[in-house]
């Protein structure tokens, strides 16, 4: 359920080929972007507009720059990633594609936006995030990134001592429900027809966490038009003023059949990535990926690292590929005084 952001200036893809496409104007993106630029690169981002960030009023975990919207942290680096003579561009990705390569044989990918554009780049950073998918509850998901949350630590600070109440998905929410109840007395864990053994129910007891297992019929709004509670099955309701769901997180992988990257499933249900390793490569040669299209878990700051880092590995096979260019070109011959 991505949400779009205003449109903002375009930056004009440009005709030759670029050193490097970037496939997601998020932090991940961004922050690539930033390093390739400052390297001299020719590099452009391909943003959507739709980061999945965007419900929510602000960031949080991320030192110095903690508390700041979303959206004023995605402007900023923008702005900087352009200081350097990189360009962002507003578009959705169609597909994307390896394209014949160089006549020195250096790789090549072509991009073509929705709208029918084009862009020929020698490299590729895949960081395009990923879509959460919530439990179908009716009137659940307009109060998505507000009343509903699914991150202790991304708004955990901001609703400690609330009503809460933990809507289960899977195994994972039981953990999810001890991380919430550290920031409340008043806790329900709404079990929605999930498995909840002795144990847990034992340890669940002992942290005062309250559990029903009555089904969830809808999600309740209060006079203020925010989460009242939940209405159950059998009609009662139970009061509360968030709830949290340990979503599905699935990367999004829009346009991106082509490349024919791998991708895994995330134990017990959890979600699907692109698998990679280290710095973000992929079993595909000139493809990266970064940020929350592989790592499910990562919060702004972690995706941003990954992004930097990405970006760094892929300038430095470039400059191992530039140098391989130039050695043949003269002829594989090196000379000393």
């Amino acid at each position: 359920m991505p949400v779009r952001t205003s449109r903002y200036a375009s930056d004009t893809l440009p005709a030759g080929t670029v050193d490097v496409v970037v496939i997601g104007g998020g932090s991940a993106g961004l922050n690539g972007a930033l390093m390739l630029a400052r390297s001299r690169r020719t590099v452009v981002v391909l943003d959507s507009g739709t980061p999945r960030n965007a419900p929510a009023e602000a960031m949080h975990g991320f030192i110095v720059l903690d508390g700041t919207p979303p959206a004023e942290l995605l402007t900023r680096g923008r702005e900087q990633v352009r200081r350097y003579g990189g360009r962002v561009v507003f578009g959705e990705v169609a597909s994307t594609e390896p394209a014949a390569p160089s006549a020195d044989g250096d790789l090549r990918f072509r991009v073509t936006l929705a709208d029918g554009r084009t862009v020929t780049a020698r490299r590729v950073l895949v960081a395009t995030g990923l879509r959460d998918v919530l439990p179908d509850i009716p009137g659940l998901a307009e109060h998505w990134g507000h009343g509903v949350v699914h991150c202790p630590y991304c708004h955990g600070w901001e609703v400690r001592d609330e009503p809460i109440g933990v809507l289960a998905t899977g195994p994972a929410s039981l953990h999810h429900a001890l991380l919430f109840r550290q920031l409340t007395d008043d806790l329900v864990y709404f079990t929605r027809g999930t498995e909840l053994d002795a144990d847990t129910r034992a340890r669940f007891a002992a942290r005062a966490i309250r559990v029903v297992d009555t089904s969830v019929r809808e999600v309740v709004n209060g006079e203020d038009g925010a989460v009242a509670g939940v209405r159950l099955a059998d009609g009662t309701f139970v009061a509360r003023r968030v709830l949290a769901v340990a979503t599905r997180m699935l990367a999004r992988a829009e346009g991106l059949d082509g490349l024919k990257l791998p991708m895994e499933d995330l134990p017990d249900s959890m979600g699907r990535r692109f698998a990679s390793g280290m710095a973000g490569t992929t079993e595909v040669p000139g493809v990266w990926v970064a940020g929350n299209a592989t790592d499910l878990t990562a919060q702004v700051g972690a995706s941003a690292a990954a992004g930097a880092l990405a970006g760094s590995h892929i300038n430095a096979q470039l400059a191992v590929a530039d140098t391989d260019a130039a050695l043949a070109a003269a002829g594989g011959n090196t000379t000393t005084d």
